[in-house]
């Protein structure tokens, strides 16, 4: 019964195998074997449009080199106020933008209020030194919280960040769950509904490492190879990220392993419903349920053999818990079971 995250998880045994193959024979190192092209090649068909794609081994990595590109003297970026990369990088993006600043904007359901966002870039008059200067948006699909941006909402921040002349960046570590949610299109979640960077994550979805930043327009790009080769992020046999790609995107798996995950965290949420002793925070959207318990009944499935996080309360909902309650993040993965999930479910009556 493990619900601590989808990272726990191993990898599906259809990338393990490509990573087998990969490992046979000889071919050109950093980004330059006919494999990483064609998974580049893959890349511009799944976004139906030309991108340019760059492999990198974790969403940190891809979150912290998004902004890195688009850094401006006096950076200023606004994301959800408990957005990943705020809260759990350690100060990565900080890092590799020498300095650029997050600005948190708050928005229930961990989603950033398109009016908020306005009013916080509003902060920083053009011209004004002292404040810094606005730098990008960052958007997290699927949220912290397991919700998701619909089309609508994503098109109203990608406008104010438009009329700010400002890049919109989507943090898609879980990035197929919230696509197969919604049952869109790569391109439909992003590009044309205003996303100019994406860090398109698969980790946490069966591979093994493998994380990509994906750049809608190339130009925007030029100077990523030496941003990612100064990071370290540059992987010398680089065709292992290419060949797990490879084996994800190929037959629909990534969709399919997202698509489990999914039907295991709304089947936990549906036994979760059912339960007395437990109530849901709010709905699952995605593959992450947050349950509310008794501090008692948290150590009693623990002791069981379940494995899960406590979850700090949302800002926005400062009265969520009462006394003697926690809240916790329960995350269903590709390797999720029926079985653990009910089992779960059981001793939670």
């Amino acid at each position: 019964m493990n619900f601590a995250s989808d990272n726990w998880a191993g990898a599906h045994p259809a990338i393990a195998q490509h990573l087998l193959a990969a490992g046979a024979g000889f071919a050109a190192p950093y980004g330059a074997s006919e494999l990483d092209r064609s998974i580049e090649r893959r890349f511009c068909e799944l976004f139906e449009r030309e991108v340019a794609v760059f492999f990198v081994g974790t969403g940190t990595a891809a979150n912290a080199l998004a902004l890195a590109a688009i850094n401006r003297p006096g950076g200023v970026s606004f994301c959800h106020r408990e957005a990943h990369m705020l809260e759990d990088e350690c100060g990565a993006p900080e890092f590799f933008t020498h300095g650029a600043r997050l600005a948190p904007v708050d928005g229930d359901l961990g989603k950033i209020d398109p009016a908020k966002l306005a009013a916080e870039i509003g902060r920083f008059p053009p011209g004004f030194i002292h404040a810094g200067q606005p730098m990008a948006v960052s958007i997290t699909q699927a949220t912290e919280i397991g919700t998701l941006y619909r089309p609508d909402e994503i098109a109203a921040i990608a406008a104010i960040a438009r009329q700010h002349r400002l890049p919109l960046h989507m943090d898609g570590a879980r990035f197929a769950n919230a696509l197969t949610a919604l049952q869109l299109t790569p391109a439909q979640m992003t590009w044309q509904l205003g996303v100019d960077i994406v860090s398109f994550g698969a980790t946490k979805n069966g591979c093994w490492c493998a994380e990509a930043l994906v750049f809608m327009d190339p130009d925007t790009a030029k100077d990523l190879p030496f941003i990612r080769k100064r990071a370290a992020q540059l992987f010398s046999k680089s065709r292992f990220i290419a060949a797990q790609f490879q084996a994800y995107l190929q037959d629909g798996l990534w969709l399919e392993l997202a698509g489990h995950a999914n039907a295991m965290a709304a089947r936990l949420q549906q036994g979760i419903i059912t339960c007395r002793r437990a109530r849901l925070a709010w709905p699952a959207e995605a593959n992450e349920v947050f349950a509310v318990l008794e501090r008692s009944d948290a150590d009693r499935l623990r002791a069981a053999g379940a494995v899960f996080y406590p979850w700090n309360p949302p800002h926005a909902n400062p009265g969520l818990l009462n006394k003697n309650e926690v809240l916790l993040r329960l995350v269903a993965s590709f390797a999720t079971t029926a079985e653990e999930v009910d089992r779960f479910v059981e001793l939670l009556q």
